[in-house]
């Protein structure tokens, strides 16, 4: 699959918000880069439950991405999004990339300014304990 084919099925996941379809889109030894966390989480379980936790934080119904950035030749892509949450005006950037198998390899947040982060540390803490039950 091409990277803009990937890109279709992740944007396709926030269509729908489709858990299973997000699982679906992982590699087994996945990594995801935190902008809060020092080390990266590694392992599918541990990237379906940073992206699921960051689906109902982050993706509410002021989250939109306004710009891509696509390497072809890397097989990734950098994808900046703006959200407000709770008022403050979060700026980021995902950056993907995939295997040849079109499942997403590695998978970083980074995300400005400060006061936006503190922000999404806070609710994502608190998301992903609410999800370990």
């Amino acid at each position: 699959m091409s990277v803009h084919d990937n890109l279709k099925v992740w944007h396709a996941h926030f269509e729908d918000k489709n858990g299973r379809g997000l699982r679906d889109q992982i590699a087994d030894d996945a990594v995801f880069h935190s902008p809060v966390v020092h080390t990266p989480q590694s392992g599918k379980p541990m990237v379906v439950a940073y992206l699921s936790a960051a689906d109902i934080v982050l993706a509410n119904d002021s989250f939109r991405y306004v710009r891509e950035i696509v390497d072809d030749q890397a097989n990734m892509a950098m994808l900046e999004f703006e959200l407000e949450l709770d008022g403050i005006h979060v700026n980021g950037v995902d950056i993907i990339s995939w295997n040849e198998d079109g499942k997403i390899q590695d998978f970083k947040v980074m995300v400005r300014p400060l006061k936006a982060i503190n922000k999404v540390w806070e609710e994502m803490g608190k998301m992903l304990e609410t999800m370990k039950g």
